[in-house]
């Protein structure tokens, strides 16, 4: 049985904190540092393993994440329609949810980069750690899209329901012939809103029901391995699923042989839901994951930062191995490498879950304005994008105009929208303004609809004889509710 629309589902954010290990392990694992000639550079473990390219199989799970993403957009829009509340206000709420953290790790790694710049660090290995350090930025533009798409897109999917995605993966095959065949390489930017969306999709026909109906998961893991099996058998695509740079790559852009590797892969996670949700019925196994999932975004973000820290210190100190790519002192010392970064991250999210908390709370405001949220929106998604692509030192040096146009666009993003004023104090019925306490008499305090609760609040004296006055009250000629 679907949850109702009400209901918070403990195995969606299960499966996005489980999705974010997934790809913080996976780059952990498919890096490789080295430091020879004075010189630190880094190595994709892949081109040294070659059956690894069917590890990324297990380690590619950035459909899940815009899985749960839909589910949860849809969840929030739903509450949100139902409150009568325009778009600006949800989709200005939900961004910032997603910049704020971007906006401190954007600024703290800039911040370094430029210190190395002017510090005089070797220009290469200062481009190839900032390439390094904003990789993973790609999903930030991808993601904030969906979100402003949201309330265009959902309203499609409550008028034509699992068409919608159909459509979508059309379209994506379509484009990959345009890409593979007349050679048209700006054509692929679509796929990623066409493969992405699609799953986004997906996370909308879940939160209704329509798509966990039966044995609907059950087909669609099928049709997706089916699909996927035919095109890696037959088709231009690699079974690498995390590479780039490849002439029919599956990542850059994303290709339909992504998105029917999603379709088995979230369509056998769909099936398991009953099961999982049963095992997610203890209260504290929730408030750990609830926890958990709280982070996901930061340890996203800050997982990189523990690599170039070793790299910095650990490697040119010779205090690390240098096994070969593949060996098996290689793989030997994994788990070690795995432990050291980790001992790094965990820390370093814990200090900045507390400092980014009240950061967060800035989210929430009234009065917004269209023309400045898609002002900034327009400025900073093109800004993330280049930023994914040529990292944050390119040629040695900070980008200044990548940057300042982020932080132009984060900033119109935060103006778009005032400060919520604070609530007036309701008073009692029946009760003039100048019998509420203050100076003249005592306060009395409404208990949710049950009347007096028979406390001043001035003295905090109780009354056992139900709601009367004490006796500063009695001395300001206050005599009870009438």
């Amino acid at each position: 049985m679907s949850p109702r629309p009400t209901d918070h589902n403990h195995y969606a954010d299960l499966l996005r904190v489980a999705a974010i290990c997934a790809v913080v392990l996976g780059h952990w694992l498919l890096t490789d540092l080295t430091y020879r000639a004075g010189r630190v550079a880094g190595h994709d473990a892949l081109a040294y393993v070659g059956w690894g390219r069917w590890v990324t199989l297990l380690f590619q799970v950035m459909p899940v994440v815009f899985l749960v993403g839909g589910y949860a957009n849809a969840a929030s829009w739903t509450a949100h329609r139902r409150r009568a509340e325009g778009w600006t206000g949800w989709v200005h709420r939900r961004t910032l949810r997603l910049l704020w953290p971007t906006a401190v790790y954007v600024g703290v790694v800039s911040f370094a980069a430029a210190a190395a710049w002017a510090g005089g660090v070797n220009a290469g290995e200062l481009a190839q750690a900032g390439w390094y350090l904003a990789l993973h930025l790609w999903f930030l533009p991808v993601y904030l899209l969906l979100i402003v798409l949201t309330p265009a897109l959902y309203a499609a999917h409550t008028r034509w329901g699992l068409a919608v995605p159909a459509a979508m993966a059309v379209g994506a095959a379509l484009v990959d012939v345009a890409i593979l065949g007349p050679r048209l390489p700006l054509l692929g930017f679509a796929n990623y809103l066409l493969v992405w969306g699609a799953m986004h999709q997906w996370g909308f026909a879940w939160h209704d029901g329509s798509l966990t109906r039966g044995h609907r998961p059950l087909w669609l893991a099928l049709a997706g391995a089916l699909l996927l099996a035919g095109l890696l058998t037959w088709g231009p695509f690699p079974v690498d699923m995390v590479g780039a740079g490849l002439h029919a790559g599956n990542t850059t852009p994303p290709s339909i042989a992504l998105l029917a590797f999603a379709a088995a892969q979230c369509g056998l996670l769909l099936a398991a839901e009953p099961a999982a949700r049963r095992r997610l019925a203890a209260p504290m196994r929730r408030a750990r994951v609830t926890r958990l999932n709280r982070a996901a975004m930061t340890v996203y973000l800050w997982h990189p930062v523990p690599v170039v820290l070793v790299a910095a210190t650990l490697y040119p100190a010779g205090l690390a191995p240098q096994p070969s790519i593949g060996s098996w002192q290689w793989f030997a010392l994994r788990p070690t490498w795995f432990a050291v970064l980790t001992a790094l991250l965990v820390p370093l999210v814990a200090a900045l879950q507390r400092a980014q908390r009240p950061l967060l709370g800035l989210a929430r405001s009234t009065g917004h304005s269209p023309a400045l949220l898609l002002c900034g929106l327009a400025a900073t998604l093109p800004a993330l994008a280049w930023l994914a692509v040529h990292g944050f030192a390119p040629s040695g040096h900070p980008p200044a105009l990548a940057l300042a146009a982020f932080a132009c666009g984060f900033f119109l993003v935060l103006r778009s929208g005032r400060r919520r004023s604070a609530p007036a104090r309701s008073l009692p019925p029946g009760r003039p303004a100048g019998e509420m306490g203050g100076p003249t008499g005592g306060r009395w305090l409404r208990s949710a609809g049950r009347g007096w609760s028979g406390r001043c609040s001035r003295c905090r004296a109780a009354s056992r004889s139900g709601p009367r006055p004490c006796s500063r009250g009695r001395r300001s000629g206050w005599r009870g509710p009438r």
